[in-house]
């Protein structure tokens, strides 16, 4: 794994500037599964409903730590395309203060097309996993 950058904003270029190097979907692809296999091992007892992601098609697990100056999340997917999704998300929100993963917008989403080349379940998945994020950061803030 990449170690954290700076802000998340700067996470989100890099992703950007990381898929650019594909010249097409199929490459972009295989290169989310590629990060989706690199996530670190996630333990199996927090395999549970409380941190089960409902609305993913997929079985999505997202676990958070860390107090409102520095929160952490451990995810996994039983897809490999969502795992590699994962592994973009936790890049730009994991290891960041709940303020700023609360005020990020996930422009990477955008920026790299993955807007217009997820299908609308994979699409609802996603935004799905934000939204919880978002409010376990929201949470930790109130």
């Amino acid at each position: 794994m990449t170690e954290p950058t700076a802000t998340a904003e700067q996470a989100q270029q890099q992703i950007a500037e990381e898929f650019a190097f594909f010249s097409d979907w199929t490459e972009r692809y295989q290169y989310l599964i590629d990060l989706g296999k690199q996530l670190p091992a996630f333990d199996e007892a927090c395999k549970i409903e409380d941190y089960r992601v409902h609305g993913c098609q997929s079985m999505v697990w997202l676990v958070p730590s860390g107090d409102a100056s520095k929160m952490h999340f451990a995810a996994i997917s039983d897809s490999a395309i969502v795992s590699g999704l994962i592994a973009l998300v936790l890049r730009v929100y994991s290891d960041r203060p709940a303020a700023e993963i609360v005020a990020t917008e996930p422009q990477f989403i955008h920026s790299i097309g993955l807007a217009k080349h997820l299908s609308p379940t994979r699409s609802n998945g996603l935004a799905a996993m934000l939204a919880k994020l978002k409010g376990y950061a929201a949470a930790t803030l109130a």
